[in-house]
């Protein structure tokens, strides 16, 4: 999954296309500010600790936009839609983990406000095979679902014809 969202990303870069990031990341010390769910579940990433980086593999550029966020949905929990806005973004490309939680209430609340969404069906990943797979049957009617191969194939189209 890591891979594939490296292609997307160097894809998404040499087109032209704004690559953005969301980490889970307590604002405070004790982390009082997480959401409900994630004091319930123990989730509970520490400001600035190696958990709420990015993966190497997939690191941000100096110049990207990294997100903290609080709560399983980006949408809820931060100002995604403002600086999306900001961008003049209508469209976004979703990946990441965990497709049954984060990435399913990115792509349920993105389509909500107004985003026309692709998910990333390969650049995306869970605890299981099944959690996944269901996942993406439950989330359809709110986002197209491609694989890393065949976007990189639209990608390609779309920013060769600029």
């Amino acid at each position: 999954m890591l891979p594939n969202i490296r292609r997307l990303q160097t894809a998404c870069r040499s087109g032209g296309i704004e690559v953005m990031y969301s980490v889970i990341e307590n604002m405070t010390r004790d982390g009082r500010d997480r959401s409900l769910d994630y004091k319930i579940s123990g989730i509970d990433v520490l400001k600035g600790s190696w958990d709420a980086k990015v993966p190497d593999i997939v690191a941000p550029l100096a110049d990207e936009i990294v997100i903290p966020k609080t709560s399983s949905s980006v949408f809820i929990s931060t100002n995604i839609d403002y600086v999306l806005r900001n961008l003049s973004a209508r469209s976004l490309i979703i990946a990441g983990i965990m497709t049954d939680q984060c990435v399913e209430s990115a792509v349920r609340d993105a389509c909500d406000v107004g985003y026309l969404v692709t998910l990333v069906t390969d650049a995306c990943t869970t605890t299981s095979a099944d959690r996944h797979e269901q996942s993406l049957i439950g989330i359809r009617g709110y986002c197209r679902q491609r694989t890393t191969d065949t976007l990189l194939t639209e990608i390609a189209g779309l920013t060769q014809s600029h």
